[in-house]
């Protein structure tokens, strides 16, 4: 009886143990098929992605940094990894590398990506001028194909069935235009007409241009006078038009006045639609969205059945369980940077090095400047949200009286931890756009400086340490923002600048990311 007793607990808790697994592994699989808008808790806007067989890249806008306009690629449409950068420098004047002025706010802006015929095609606008970007390998080397001498505003391309290239842009007024059949230039002779004049009222930009079923479709973020950020939809059959209007999507997931609008469509090899529009998030950035799409009447509605973005939402693609991340932790021992970090400006490449002392950052001052704003060679990474931190390790043996170096929260007005030499001495402060609240004498050679960000509220915490065990806070609370002065969300960024004699350096060990 006692050996029947053993037999049954051993038979239950054997079944309850197999079925505690099943449960832990259906949700881990329910867990890894899902994903959380927004798809991107980061600053990523102007988004535009296309599908190449079963691949898929989106590109981006990134403004002032360098290198610029982002290639990205997934194979489910969720987990993005930066694979390449259009290019490394934009030399349209001396302005583009912080001499005799600067580009914040303009730089490269709303990219259009396109595939045809065994290339890949990426056309964006900086506010003066116009390129045209080829590539066979998305990953690999792109060529400029063609610089137009105007700025042609949130263009999107469209190669049509005839063979012909147009070229959609405008805010407001909406214009088609008409390349030359090799790219050569803009065909002089060929189609320019406005197709939607100054109606509807509102902000109407951020245009992406497709061709569905012999049909011409244009999509729009509107901004209506008094309303919130909406998608709207034109189609005709004709390209020259006339075109009718639709929209189909007005959400803002509950962030009141903050609608999610300004994409593209996407499909799936097996038939399915989705869109990808961002979202303002404040001192973060503005944040992908992805979303169903579904098809009604010839009009490609978005959201779910009741036209709202779903919080939670199954993968488009399923069986692809890698994670990726565009803001990583580096030790700098590599030759190269990492793709994830980006220059505010052009850099200079004389005044960093990754090989002059192995397994550090090493950051060198070339010229006197007054602030931050005004230094070359600030590497940045975006923040995360809903919260994140940052902890980047400095060696300050060879500063100079004057030199100011250390981390920020990186926008139009920025919060800093910065070790400032004086007479001798160094000191570390802490600064609320640009007024310093607190201060500490530093006795050491080496200091931790790391910033906590909470966008559940749009404040960052400023902290030092000696040894990266104990740490101290420094100043109060500093509230971030977004403005369109920088028209980019937050950034962790690491600086060196001098404000009297130029030449010295700082060593930057690690830095460490965690959100």
């Amino acid at each position: 009886m006692k050996k029947v007793c053993i037999w049954l607990i051993c038979t239950i808790l054997f079944v309850i143990t197999g079925c505690a697994n099943i449960k832990k592994k259906t949700e881990a699989e329910k867990e890894v098929d899902t994903f959380t808008n927004p798809l991107i808790f980061a600053d990523v806007p102007d988004v535009d992605v296309i599908r190449v067989g079963s691949d898929y890249y989106m590109i981006s806008t990134t403004a002032h940094m360098s290198p610029g306009a982002p290639i990205m690629h997934s194979k489910d449409m969720v987990n993005w990894k930066i694979i390449s950068y259009v290019f490394d420098e934009i030399n349209e004047s001396p302005k583009n590398n912080l001499e005799g002025g600067n580009i914040y706010s303009r730089g490269q802006w709303a990219a259009s990506l396109r595939y045809h015929d065994g290339l890949f095609y990426v056309f964006f606008g900086t506010g003066n001028k116009s390129y045209i970007y080829t590539a066979k390998d998305p990953a690999g080397k792109w060529e400029k194909k063609l610089v137009i001498d105007e700025y042609l505003h949130d263009a999107s391309m469209l190669f049509d069935d005839d063979g012909s290239i147009y070229l959609a842009y405008g805010a407001r007024r909406i214009r088609i235009i008409e390349f030359n059949k090799d790219l050569s230039g803009i065909n002089r002779e060929g189609l320019n007409v406005e197709v939607i004049p100054a109606e509807p009222k509102g902000l109407l930009e951020g245009v992406h241009f497709y061709k569905f079923n012999n049909k011409y479709y244009m999509t729009f973020i509107w901004w209506p006078e008094g309303g919130i950020r909406t998608q709207l939809c034109f189609r005709s059959d004709k390209v020259a038009g006339p075109y009718e209007m639709k929209i189909i999507l007005s959400d803002d997931m509950g962030y009141p006045n903050h609608g999610v609008a300004q994409g593209c469509f996407i499909d799936t090899e097996d038939g399915k639609w989705y869109g990808m529009l961002f979202q303002d998030h404040e001192a973060v950035g503005r944040v992908p969205v992805l979303m169903p799409c579904r098809w009604e009447d010839g009009w490609p509605m978005l959201g779910d059945e009741n036209g709202k973005v779903p919080q939670v939402m199954e993968k488009p693609v399923k069986g692809y369980n890698e994670k990726t991340e565009l803001v990583v932790s580096d030790e700098f021992k590599g030759k190269k940077l990492g793709l994830t970090w980006q220059w505010n400006h052009n850099p200079d490449n004389t005044l960093w090095s990754l090989a002059e002392r192995p397994g550090y950052l090493r950051l060198k001052t070339g010229k006197v400047v007054n602030n931050i704003f005004d230094a070359r060679n600030t590497l940045t990474q975006r923040t995360e949200g809903p919260k994140c931190s940052g902890v980047v390790a400095l060696e300050l043996s060879h500063m100079k009286d004057g030199d100011r170096a250390g981390l920020a929260a990186f926008c139009s007005e920025p919060g800093t931890l910065t070790v400032v030499q004086e007479n001798g001495k160094k000191f570390l402060i802490m600064t609320d756009r640009g007024v310093e609240k607190a201060r500490v004498e530093l006795k050491k050679d080496k200091v931790y400086l790391k910033m906590d960000c909470d966008f559940t509220t749009d404040d960052a915490v400023f902290s030092y340490s000696l040894n990266d065990k104990q740490w101290e806070q420094l100043g109060g609370k500093f509230h971030m923002i977004f403005s369109m002065a920088h028209f980019t969300g937050n950034k962790f960024a690491i600086f060196n600048y001098a404000t009297k004699n130029a030449g010295g350096y700082v060593d930057i060990d690690f830095f460490r990311y965690d959100k």
